[in-house]
């Protein structure tokens, strides 16, 4: 089941008896268990609310056979229970046991659970080769929270400027996204600050986005190295203090600016090699929009000058370990040496 249909029979209040919900993309997936909580109603824990986890997991069969005393049906979330994840090469025999019986249990109480049972899965991965899978896949709803695509942040994100009946243009709002990152609580968070910014019938513009918004750090080191390509040392140099003048840890912007320029290397070698620059570089899913921002960057620089910076990145963090330079001042001398 897609994220969407998902949120579409819980927005019309149609609620399923059994749900495993699953993936990367945590504030979604909260929503939707936050939304069936509230169409499920008073939660009694203990009476008509059961929460499991990987210490009362073996108990999972007799708490959905225990009556709900005084209410039609109880809801049971089993969160993080590890039942559903690959087994490592250490085989759990209790899990494994669990595991199995659960398996039959839900295969032949099927009618059962429906009358008097919400059962819900929540877990960070899963083993979609797993029989309990396949039997909740066969008799629930099975929900993979993927990390959204840009296209589908950027619908969520306009979706919310109707409802306050705000405006925004289509590259205003693919702007946001790319500056803003694409965590959602995060991005709604700022859309927001511009809704509020913009009243109703209001218009959010890219001014508004670069006056308010609060540009994630991998955003700002696409300005510093644009600027380093151009060879315009003293931009480079003044998005570097800014960094540092915001408080944004050093180590943390040299970590940063070492994957970047590493990225930029393996798009010129996918490039060369007639490789695909999404699997070369390991994006997810959110970040695929990246891909022609790092072949523009990768025109700036030759494959023996992009080597060079990672390696003189390499020895400043060395250096700086040992004592011997100031991590600020080797950032700034390894800046005006590449421009």
């Amino acid at each position: 089941m897609k994220i969407e249909g998902l949120e579409k029979d819980l927005n019309k209040g149609i609620l399923s008896n059994i749900y495993l919900l699953y993936g990367e993309e945590l504030f979604l997936l909260e929503n939707a268990l936050r939304k069936i909580k509230n169409l499920f109603g008073e939660c009694i824990k203990g009476i008509n609310y059961i929460p499991i986890d990987d210490t009362n997991i073996g108990e999972i069969i007799a708490d959905i056979e225990t009556p709900a005393f005084g209410y039609e049906k109880k809801l049971i979330i089993a969160r993080n229970t590890g039942i559903l994840n690959k087994e490592g090469k250490r085989k759990n025999a209790d899990m494994s046991k669990i595991r199995e019986n659960l398996t039959e249990y839900l295969d032949e109480n099927n009618k059962v659970i429906s009358e008097s049972v919400i059962l819900v899965f929540v877990e960070e991965d899963v083993d979609r080769r797993s029989k309990l899978y396949k039997t909740i896949e066969k008799i629930g709803n099975v929900c993979n929270f993927e990390y959204q695509k840009p296209i589908q942040i950027e619908k969520r994100m306009k979706a919310i400027c109707n409802g306050y009946k705000v405006k925004i243009s289509d590259s205003n709002l693919k702007y946001f996204v790319e500056i803003c990152g694409t965590n959602m609580q995060e991005l709604i968070n700022e859309i927001r600050k511009l809704i509020e910014y913009a009243g109703e019938n209001g218009t959010i513009e890219k001014k508004d986005i670069n006056n308010l918004c609060i540009k994630k750090l991998e955003s700002v080191i696409f300005d510093l190295t644009d600027n380093l390509g151009r060879k315009q040392t003293d931009k480079a140099i003044e998005v570097l203090k800014n960094l540092i003048y915001e408080k944004e840890p050093i180590q943390k912007i040299l970590i940063t600016l070492y994957n970047h320029f590493k990225r930029i290397y393996l798009t010129k070698i996918a490039i060369k090699n007639n490789k695909d620059i999404i699997t070369s570089l390991n994006l997810k899913p959110n970040q695929t929009f990246l891909v022609n921002k790092y072949k523009m960057q990768s025109k700036y620089f030759e494959e023996k000058e992009l080597k060079n910076i990672l390696q003189s990145l390499r020895d400043l963090d060395y250096n700086y370990k040992i004592g011997l330079i100031d991590l600020q001042i080797g950032l700034e001398s390894i800046l005006c040496r590449y421009c």
